[in-house]
């Protein structure tokens, strides 16, 4: 208690005392000053789309919630040493949330734009009107081009300096989506040969099965390959070391984390808990990144759970995972700036459309704000506790394991089993203590027909994964609960 209260005290002083010299004052690493505001028509969003440090200061995009450019108080902004805010005047209103370096020409691209290392902008106008997911390397052309995303499945290629813009691909053509979606491409990674890409459409439909709107996929600069048709958020890749390539995602049992294996060539499915299922919607799910925020070491925002996690494989297995932490936080993006970790927001959203009618009547000045601390500030956030399952009213085959599901430092685990057979039906539950791909027999659980039994872990077993298998054909649930 006292060396928390200590921890508090200096980082509450250290605070106030760089606010005082700098005079703005901020609250629990919020910066009142540096709040971006839109105004009242049309009523939308200011969320931050993208942060990136960059020619000695912090560059910021926001959004609003629609095709249509219209209204005001977004754009493109900086953020200088002295923590003043300043709006480019190059400044345009749309929806972006894309940030990428351009390492050959030395140039950032946020947004519709083009920043060298004196600051000075450039604005892409091949781009501009839509609504902006992902910037990429270029397959074949890296040190001259670029890939964009768009949310609606746009893919363009832009050359760096002098920004001629062509548009390649309709994705939602490309990627067989079904007629009536919504396109809500989210995220997209050069890396390994490839482009990936995601789309995370997901409403009830999907949800019961009438479609799967929601898209993982891949493009070796030839033909579109999709992994995955369910809802699917971000894609990152290490630059170093392993280099794993992780894709995030969701369906309705559970967190889905997809790695690909660049020693294997292999893509491997894992499922992790969900911190909220308050997430589970495609507009509820916006731009939850994995960044790099201290030198060679990632944090992955994941359906309101903060994880570290690490840049190197041994034995094709992804070691280094880690929860953090609990959140119900929209951060759009977040990065390092000056030794300190920051969070962007979406803190108000009272969204109205062409109809003319209010979404939400209850919220007030669309605004978004900026949080300030450490990394290591995060492990004082929420406490862990998620849900999730191997099985949700699935289908289940004799003998074929479940794909891993990770359990590691929750507490309180227990699992919830039942079936549709109607006969018993023998679970053998599988651990991988140590994270190695080695899984060994833990228990076997009986459930007889009609039954659903409830299993309490003890407080020392504590899993990096856990996978079920049946001895019977069946449709059936497993189902963990960490509190």
């Amino acid at each position: 208690m006292k060396q928390n209260f200590l921890k508090y005290f200096v980082v509450g002083l250290f605070c106030a005392l760089q606010s005082y010299a700098q005079n703005a004052p901020s609250v629990s690493g919020v910066f009142p000053n540096l709040a971006m505001v839109a105004n009242h028509s049309p009523r939308t969003e200011a969320g931050t789309g993208g942060l990136m440090p960059w020619a000695n200061r912090l560059w910021i995009i926001t959004y609003v919630a629609h095709m249509t450019p219209t209204g005001s108080g977004t754009g493109l902004y900086e953020i200088n040493d002295k923590m003043e805010l300043k709006k480019r005047a190059e400044s345009i209103v749309g929806t972006y949330a894309n940030r990428f370096i351009h390492a050959s020409t030395h140039q950032l691209i946020i947004g519709p734009y083009v920043v060298d290392t004196l600051g000075n902008v450039r604005l892409i106008e091949g781009v501009k009107k839509y609504r902006l997911a992902a910037t990429m390397a270029h397959l074949t052309e890296p040190t001259k081009k670029v890939y964009f995303l768009s949310m609606e499945g746009e893919f363009f290629e832009t050359d760096v300096t002098t920004l001629e813009t062509k548009q390649l691909f309709n994705l939602m053509k490309e990627l067989d989506e079904p007629v009536g979606s919504k396109p809500h491409f989210k995220s997209g990674f050069t890396k390994h040969g490839r482009v990936v890409v995601t789309n995370n459409s997901y409403n009830e439909k999907d949800y019961n099965g009438s479609w799967s709107a929601g898209r993982l996929a891949e493009w070796d600069g030839n033909t579109w390959k999709i992994l995955e048709k369910t809802a699917f958020t971000e894609v990152w890749s290490a630059g170093s070391f392993g280099q794993p390539m992780i894709a995030t995602g969701w369906d309705k049992a559970s967190v889905l984390m997809n790695v690909y294996f660049p020693s294997t060539k292999e893509w491997k499915r894992y499922r992790l808990p969900k911190g909220s299922r308050t997430f589970d919607e495609t507009s509820c799910t916006e731009w939850m990144r994995i960044r790099e925020v201290e030198t060679e070491r990632a944090l992955m925002d994941c359906h309101g759970l903060f994880y570290e996690i690490g840049y190197h494989t041994y034995g094709n297995q992804l070691w280094a995972i880690k929860p953090i932490s609990s959140h119900l936080r929209i951060i759009p993006d977040f990065c390092s700036w000056r030794g300190m970790l920051v969070l962007g927001g979406n803190q108000a959203t009272p969204m109205r459309f062409n109809s003319g009618i209010d979404n939400n009547p209850l919220a007030g000045q669309p605004q978004a704000g900026l949080w300030f601390g450490k990394t290591d500030d995060l492990w004082s956030f929420g406490k862990l506790q998620g849900e999730g399952g191997v099985w949700l009213d699935s289908e289940i085959k004799k003998g074929q394991p479940s794909d891993p599901f990770f359990t590691f430092n929750f507490n309180n685990k227990s699992l919830n089993l039942w079936h549709n057979s109607s006969i018993s039906v023998k679970f053998d539950l599988e651990a991988d203590i140590v994270g190695d791909g080695n899984y060994r027999k833990f228990q076997t659980i009986t459930v007889n027909p009609k039954e659903s039994k409830s299993i309490d872990f003890p407080e020392s077993f504590n899993p990096k994964w856990i996978r079920l298998v049946a001895d019977k054909d069946c449709v059936g649930t497993a189902y963990f609960t960490f509190k």
